[in-house]
C-alpha cells in the first residue's frame, strides 16, 4: 500500500526547522492515544528518517514528547500538556461562538442561542435574535434539564456512556407535553441526533417552540455546550428542521475546532452501542 506524504515534496524544500517540528508535533496528537515511531512518522510527513529522530530525540529532551524504551513509540509529554492547557485558559468560548451565531440568524432569520453544560442542567448565556417581528427568545442565565428541547438534547446525545446512564437513572421531568420522559424512548432518540449530527424539538421545552441545535465540545472531547436555532413552531418544517440543522451542526463543528477538538476517526462516546 502506497502512503501518500502529508507534506507536499514543493513543501518540503522550504519548510523550517520550527514548521517540521510542528507538522511532527501535530502528527502525534492527531493520532493521540495512539503512539508512534519515527520511521511512521518519517513517512508520513515525507522526512528523511534522520531529521525525523532528530526533531523527535529534541523534543523528548524538553519532555514535550515522551519515548517509550520498550515500544520505541512517542506520544504528547508534559510539555505540550502544559501549553494545551494555557491555550484553553486563554479561550474565550462565548466570543468565538458569536461570530458563529450571528451568521447563522443572518442564514436563516431565526435566533440563535449558546447554552454551557453544568452537571445536569444547561444554561442559555448568549443569544443573538431574529429579525422577525415574531421571533423567539430566550432568557440568560435561565437553566433546563438536559432532556428536554433540542439544546439539551444535542449535549446529552454527546456525553459519555457513564454519564448518561448517571443522567436517564433520575427520574425525568415533564416540562411540556412532548417533552420525552421515558428513557428507552430517549435512548433511541438520542442515538438518531448522534447519527444526524444534530437535535431537533417541537415543543419539548416550550410549547409552540421548534428549534435545532448541536453540541460544540473542548479539545479535549469534553463538552462545553450547544448551540441552537430556535423559532415559531409553525416555521419549523420538516424540510426546515433538516436544512437548519446541517447549518447548526456544520457552525458547532467549526467551533470545536477552533476550541482544538479533533473528531476522533470513528465516533466514540455519547452512550454508543
Amino acid at each position: 500500500m502506497t502512503t501518500t506524504p502529508l507534506v507536499a515534496p514543493d513543501d518540503r524544500r522550504v519548510r523550517s526547522g520550527l514548521g517540521r517540528a510542528l507538522d511532527v508535533i501535530n502528527i502525534i496528537a492527531a493520532r493521540a492515544p495512539e503512539t508512534l515511531g519515527v520511521s511512521t512518522i518519517a513517512r508520513e510527513l515525507g522526512l528523511p528518517k534522520a531529521v525525523a529522530y532528530r526533531i523527535l530525540k529534541e523534543l523528548a529532551a524538553d519532555e514535550f514528547l515522551d519515548f517509550d524504551e520498550d515500544t520505541k513509540h512517542y506520544r504528547l509529554g508534559a510539555g505540550a500538556l502544559a501549553v494545551g492547557l494555557a491555550a484553553l485558559r486563554a479561550l474565550d468560548v462565548p466570543e468565538i461562538a458569536r461570530r458563529y451565531l450571528v451568521r447563522l440568524v443572518r442564514r436563516t432569520g431565526e435566533t440563535a442561542t449558546l447554552s454551557v453544560r453544568q452537571g445536569s442542567i444547561r444554561v442559555y448565556i448568549d443569544q443573538v435574535l431574529s429579525p422577525h417581528e415574531v421571533r423567539m427568545s430566550v432568557s440568560l442565565g435561565t437553566s433546563h434539564p438536559l432532556h428536554s428541547g433540542s439544546s439539551s438534547k444535542a449535549i446529552l446525545a454527546a456525553l459519555p456512556a457513564v454519564e448518561l446512564d448517571e443522567y436517564l437513572a433520575q427520574p425525568l421531568e415533564r416540562v411540556t407535553p412532548s417533552t420525552i420522559t421515558d428513557p428507552a424512548v430517549l435512548r433511541a432518540e438520542l442515538a438518531h441526533i448522534r447519527r444526524q449530527g444534530y437535535a431537533v424539538s417541537i415543543g419539548e421545552r416550550q410549547n409552540g417552540a421548534g428549534s435545532v441545535a448541536a453540541a460544540i465540545r473542548y479539545g479535549t472531547g469534553q463538552v462545553f455546550g450547544s448551540i441552537s436555532l430556535c423559532g415559531p413552531q409553525d416555521r419549523f418544517t420538516r424540510q426546515v428542521c433538516a436544512d437548519h440543522g446541517a447549518l447548526v451542526a456544520a457552525a458547532a463543528a467549526d467551533i470545536s475546532a477552533e476550541l482544538g477538538f479533533r473528531p476522533p476517526a470513528s465516533p466514540a462516546g455519547g452512550g454508543e452501542e
